[in-house]
């Protein structure tokens, strides 16, 4: 089975999580609500991806963000790949009153508290991946 390893990182502020829906320009998971995700190139560190999909997303940058909880690496099968998973580093951000300035990856965004999750149509496992960080 092939593998890709990506990081999925979510930016809380007070109680809110931002969520953003994947644009129609992306090659995967059009119009679907994530986190900020990126693929880890090379044999780069995942938190160091992290930091640099937040600021090319959101235009947060790294001095803005406080790293809460990193969790264990997920493997989720990929629905639009046959024999294809998702490895998953998730990670938990904090930012005060942070401006969003969206890239063309996505083409909105969203403040929701946790449990309004289950009401958006996200890419798979996004609530699997989100819970194990809280």
């Amino acid at each position: 089975m092939r593998s890709t390893k990506i990081v999925t990182s979510f930016i809380r502020d007070n109680e809110k999580l931002l969520i953003l829906k994947r644009s129609n320009k992306v090659k995967s998971m059009k119009g679907l609500w994530a986190g900020i995700s990126g693929i880890i190139e090379n044999n780069e560190p995942p938190l160091k991806r992290a930091k640099i999909e937040i600021f090319e997303e959101a235009g947060i940058i790294e001095q803005d963000i406080t790293l809460i909880k990193s969790a264990e690496e997920m493997r989720i099968n990929s629905p639009q790949y046959e024999n294809h998973e998702w490895e998953i580093f998730p990670f938990l951000f904090e930012s005060k009153n942070p401006t969003i300035k969206l890239n063309w990856e996505n083409s909105e965004f969203k403040w929701i508290n946790v449990e309004e999750l289950k009401n958006y149509e996200t890419v798979p496992s996004l609530q699997k991946v989100l819970f194990n960080l809280l």
